[in-house]
């Protein structure tokens, strides 16, 4: 997901859970971001994708970048709309 991010200058964090989900934060231009999640509905070759569930939030502009956390601290987001896509 770096990558991707990094790809369309979309700037944030991703982690792995220990329960094997992916949770992430991106901020940047709406376009940008759709397109990191439209690839997180594939995920890298050889995910399983079963769902994505979006939050979106409102624009802090508190990161610089976008790199990999390797904690699990709970987050918390200020949400404003959920939105569940289910893949099977």
């Amino acid at each position: 997901m770096r990558e991707v991010a990094e790809r369309y200058g979309v700037r944030g964090w991703v982690r792995n859970m220990p329960d094997g989900s992916v949770e992430a934060v991106l901020e940047g231009p709406r376009d940008a971001v759709e397109e990191v999640i439209k690839w997180a509905h594939r995920g890298p070759p050889l995910a399983r994708v079963r769902r994505v569930v979006i939050v979106w939030e409102p624009y802090r502009g508190e990161f610089d970048e976008f790199y990999i956390r390797y904690d699990t601290e709970p987050y918390e987001p200020q949400e404003l709309r959920r939105e569940v896509h289910d893949l099977g």
